[in-house]
Order: C-alpha cells, then sequence, then structure tokens
C-alpha cells in the first residue's frame, strides 16, 4: 500500500492540466462542466496546486487565463499531443505532469505515486497501461520528450501512443497499481453528457 506525505509540494515538477479540447462530444466546454458543486477545471487546479508549486492550464488563454497562467498550443488543433508539446517546450523542469481536465478522480497519492516511480528512471515517459490500454493524459513527461513530439506534429502524425514505441517507456502494469491500493476507477474520464449523467447518480 503506497502511503503519501500529505506535506509534500514538488517544487521540481510542473503540473500541466490539458483543457484545450473541442469537447465535441460533450457538446459544451467540458473545463467547466459542473460536478459536485465545482467545474472540472476547479477540481483539478486544487488537486495539482496541493502538490505542485507551478501549475498551468493548456489551452485557450482568453478562456483560462483569469485561472492560471496559460499555455497555449504552437501547433494548433493537433490534439493533446500537440497541447503536451507547448507544455513541455514552456517547462522550466525535467519532469511535467499531464493531466486531462476530464479526469476528476484521480487522486493526489495516485500523483505523487507517479511521481516518485518517474524520479529514479530514465524514460522520457512514465505512465499506467490498464485493460482499457495506455493513458498518457495522467502520466510523466521528460522535456526531451518534446522533440519527439515535434518530429511527429510536423510530420502530420498526432497519435500520442506511436510514439512510445520509438522513446523510452516506463509502463505501470495493473497488477503494481492494485498492489499500491490504487483503483483504474481513478482514470475514469467524462467525455458525454452520459458519462456525467451517470456519475451525478
Amino acid at each position: 500500500m503506497y502511503d503519501r506525505d500529505m506535506a509534500t509540494v514538488f517544487t521540481d515538477v510542473t503540473a500541466f492540466i490539458l483543457a484545450g479540447g473541442k469537447s465535441t462530444r460533450m457538446g459544451t466546454d467540458k473545463a467547466l462542466v459542473i460536478l459536485e458543486g465545482r467545474t472540472l477545471l476547479a477540481r483539478m487546479l486544487e488537486m495539482a496546486r496541493s502538490m505542485c508549486a507551478d501549475v498551468r492550464i493548456v489551452g485557450d488563454r482568453a478562456k483560462f487565463a483569469p485561472f492560471a497562467p496559460v499555455v497555449e498550443d504552437i501547433f494548433p488543433s493537433c490534439g493533446p499531443l500537440g497541447g503536451i508539446h507547448a507544455a513541455l517546450r514552456s517547462s522550466q523542469t525535467e519532469l511535467n505532469l499531464m493531466l486531462a481536465v476530464d479526469m476528476p478522480f484521480l487522486s493526489i497519492a495516485l500523483l505523487e505515486f507517479l511521481i516518485e516511480r518517474s524520479r529514479p528512471s530514465d524514460a522520457a515517459v512514465t505512465l499506467v497501461r490498464t485493460c482499457d490500454g495506455l493513458q498518457p493524459l495522467c502520466a510523466l513527461y521528460r522535456r526531451a520528450f518534446a522533440d519527439s513530439a515535434e518530429n511527429a506534429l510536423r510530420a502530420g502524425r498526432y497519435k500520442i501512443d506511436s510514439l512510445f514505441e520509438k522513446t523510452q517507456t516506463q509502463l505501470i502494469e495493473e497488477e503494481e497499481l492494485h498492489a499500491a491500493g490504487f483503483s483504474l476507477e481513478l482514470f475514469r474520464n467524462l467525455n458525454t453528457p452520459e458519462d456525467l449523467f451517470d456519475v451525478r447518480r
């Protein structure tokens, strides 16, 4: 079972909240969707700020500047890979925590677990593999990954998972997660009004 020091605030890890998606399936901006009295963005900002000294939003500056420092895509309309690339290019820290705004069930303990697993590794990316596949939008990235991302973006290849085959990647399997006391439900995201309805019931 993993235990965290609740007083830990990392100064050597930058947290980025990926909020630049078009939210087509939700029909409204997911960052501003209300869950239990708070927007998904507010929930994620609170969690990220409780553990990282530097927290930024990746998205539209005009929309999100009132909430936190904002990083805008260098390669617009290229999906999450474009956001991760812009985040890493803007970062001053080696380790960078990427968090999708639509994953409200993530826990501080899980994120610290990922950070601590990434520290001793030379891997450019540390992420979880579940039965649903890889989880690149709740993962630790080293700044060097920006080079691979930029090469792919310039070539018009926007799928993140394909880059992991060519990059040194540290995978955390389900068995290790379970042994540390974490449930796969933490990775549940909200993509549609039906998803939101289910969690509000």
